[in-house]
């Protein structure tokens, strides 16, 4: 779970009273991610466009790893090709 500073907090009413303010922040460095509350319960969280940049390609080559060690654990298995499958459970491509 990511902490986050008393500074770091902002209310979206404040939020929308400061929208510059806040976002300069950021952009000029002054705080890394500013975290939105609502009723009291953190909604969400700005951050500079690199590092969301830099996040969702972090993300997304987890994801591609996590697909390479799937197709590596079934490289072995049985598979049967479409059209076996089709006549095992009785069925026409015209059914189809």
């Amino acid at each position: 779970m990511v902490a986050y500073t008393r500074d770091e907090i902002i209310s979206a009413t404040d939020l929308a009273r400061n929208v510059s303010g806040t976002l300069s922040s950021i952009t000029k460095n002054i705080k890394d991610k500013v975290a939105i509350s609502k009723n009291n319960k953190l909604e969400a969280v700005i951050i500079d466009i690199e590092e969301y940049e830099r996040l969702k390609e972090a993300y997304e080559l987890m994801e591609h790893i996590e697909i390479a060690k799937m197709v590596e654990e079934r490289k072995d298995s049985k598979t049967i090709d479409f059209e076996t499958l089709l006549e095992k459970e009785g069925i026409s491509y015209d059914e189809l």
